[in-house]
């Protein structure tokens, strides 16, 4: 379970990990490889409702949906950084894919 400190109060998140070698360390869905980021996608800019991403994902409860997008919000930086980071691989994997192949004589 991942602990946030909020104003001087805990805020728990019982269905939130962080595990070395599962997703880069980064924050999860407990027992799961769903990132909070990829919750965060589905929700801001997809526009989806906790049901809709609960359909899209039906091994996932609506409590856990609640509790990524309530940890999304509690550290909207750190999550935005990553989202952009992923952004910028996709970006660069496009530019080395979109090169011509030379074919080797």
């Amino acid at each position: 379970m991942v602990v946030i400190r909020d104003a001087g109060q805990k805020v728990k998140h019982p269905y939130i990990a962080r595990q070395k070698g599962v997703c880069g360390g980064k924050p999860v869905i407990r027992g799961t490889r769903i990132r909070v980021a990829q919750i965060a996608i589905e929700y801001e800019r997809l526009g989806w409702s906790p049901d809709e991403i609960v359909r899209a994902h039906p091994h996932l409860t609506l409590a856990q949906v609640h509790d990524a997008l309530s940890y999304y919000y509690e550290n909207v930086e750190e999550i935005n950084a990553e989202i952009r980071q992923d952004e910028q691989m996709v970006e660069e994997l496009k530019q080395v894919c979109a090169r011509p192949v030379v074919p080797v004589a």
